[in-house]
């Protein structure tokens, strides 16, 4: 029952700092989702043996957690939790290609590796923009961007409800494991025997829960339609930070900044 309880405060810890009021809590929220958008696909464009041109895409989410005032260890914390599927995507990588890329003395480093790495880093940004726009704008922020920018109303229905019941659910999930333990006189967690059993009791429940919270909405008038109290209209500081950020993306994506630097300063010392 503890893991769950810190499984929802985890879970409503980012909408708390989303209430934040600072200049990048105040930005319109379809701006911060295109440009992180926009982010995410440069990111994900790059090439697999090209790890030292993604350096400079560090910059955004840096500002993103200095100008928010944000936290970095609970940020980090949710970070670390994608790694493990992320390491599982590329650690094939070195032991599939031998290619040399680079050698540094004795220390030979194959293109498995340098690809490793920038599937591994690629990775890390995208989720830090996707978890840095949740903590600066919230989900019901999200949802408001995405009307704007003309998703279908399914779509933003489905991800705002099962955002907002996910906490419902953990708690379903908490109630049946505190009663299984209330009645179990072992210490060992559940039993493998019992597992099938409170998969489908907690089905029941979550189907009788939906019912009756599907039974007050249409109570309170709900025709499909969520009235989302963002509505902020764009202002020039939301377009400078859309376009300013979007055009640094692409120049990064278009020009190997690293490199270039490294080929000034080869030719400096000349």
């Amino acid at each position: 029952m503890i893991k769950i309880e810190a499984q929802l405060v985890n879970l409503r810890h980012l909408d708390e700092l989303a209430t934040g009021n600072t200049v990048i809590h105040r930005l319109n929220p379809c701006a911060k989702l295109l440009t992180t958008m926009v982010f995410i696909i440069v990111v994900t464009s790059f090439p697999k043996q090209m790890l030292a041109g993604l350096i400079p895409l560090c910059i955004f989410p840096v500002a993103l957690v200095s100008l928010g005032d944000l936290p970095v260890s609970p940020l980090v914390r949710r970070v670390v939790l994608t790694l493990p599927f992320i390491v599982f995507i590329g650690i094939f990588n070195p032991l599939l290609d031998h290619s040399v890329a680079f050698q540094i003395g004795d220390v030979v480093i194959s293109n498995g590796w340098i690809s490793f790495f920038s599937i591994l880093t690629r990775s890390i940004l995208a989720v830090s923009a996707a978890l840095l726009l949740v903590a600066t704008t919230g989900m019901e922020g999200i949802c408001a961007a995405l009307y704007q920018i003309k998703v279908p109303k399914v779509l933003v229905i489905q991800l705002l409800f099962m955002y907002r019941y996910l906490y419902i659910l953990l708690e379903e999930v908490g109630r049946t494991i505190q009663a299984y333990n209330l009645r179990s006189f072992e210490d060992t967690g559940i039993g493998y025997k019992a597992v099938g059993s409170l998969v489908g009791q907690l089905l029941m429940r979550t189907l009788d829960r939906a019912q009756r919270i599907y039974v007050a909405m249409r109570c309170r008038g709900f025709d499909g339609n969520i009235r989302l109290n963002r509505q902020t209209r764009v202002q020039y500081q939301d377009v400078a930070f859309a376009f300013g950020w979007s055009a640094f993306f692409i120049f990064v994506r278009m020009v190997n900044i690293p490199q270039w630097l490294g080929s000034l300063l080869t030719e400096g010392y000349r």
